[in-house]
């Protein structure tokens, strides 16, 4: 049980974590794209702007990397907010692993708790007999009692783990369509208009 309750701890923990940092709009600025146009026609984009853009927010942070090599071309451009996107992802997904893992390992813990369980009641029975069932049904109940445990903290964690996947990958799809736009934008006949949309 102390393993199964350690896991669960853990597993919350990260739960919160992650509700408190995969938030789309600290993460995606929905008008970021449309501000660094504005900076791009005014003239008014310069290293310090871009530096405080990539520490503002994972999509400046991918935006800023294409920027600061906008200059070398389509190909570099789109290499560097590649490179950067793989950063951003990485720490989208932190501790998705762990709580995969526990996940899949409560169950097995929990079974593992109650196959101990009814080795000590099957070892009760060579010693004593079978004289008095109501001690075997306890015994037994709480060698089960492991089980549940485990699978009321491996459901939660599977349900989340898949819940977080499916929200990082929303978050990426959404960051690469802005990096897309801007490479578009300044490497092509694009403009973007005041909402970050790509105007012809």
């Amino acid at each position: 049980m102390v393993p199964i309750l350690l896991c669960s701890v853990v597993s919350v923990a990260i739960i919160i974590e992650r509700f408190w940092s995969l938030n789309n709009n600290k993460l995606v600025p929905k008008h970021l794209l449309a501000q660094v146009w504005h900076w791009i026609k005014a003239n008014q984009l310069d290293g310090a702007k871009i530096r405080e853009m990539k520490q503002d927010s994972a999509l400046g942070e991918i935006l800023g990397a294409g920027l600061s090599n906008s200059r070398h071309g389509r190909e570099i451009m789109k290499e560097s907010i590649q490179e950067a996107a793989n950063h951003v992802v990485h720490e989208l997904e932190k501790y998705l692993s762990i709580l995969g893992t526990i996940a899949s390992i409560t169950p097995l813990l929990g079974l593992l708790g109650t196959v101990v369980g009814m080795i000590k009641v099957f070892t009760a029975i060579m010693v004593q007999g079978t004289g008095n069932p109501g001690v075997l049904a306890g015994g037994i109940s709480e060698a089960l009692v492991t089980t549940a445990a485990g699978l009321t903290v491996a459901i939660p964690s599977m349900m989340f783990h898949r819940y977080f996947q499916r929200r990082v990958d929303a978050i990426v799809v959404d960051m690469e369509k802005e990096a897309i736009k801007l490479v578009d934008a300044l490497h092509s006949d694009r403009t973007v208009d005041d909402s970050g949309e790509d105007k012809s």
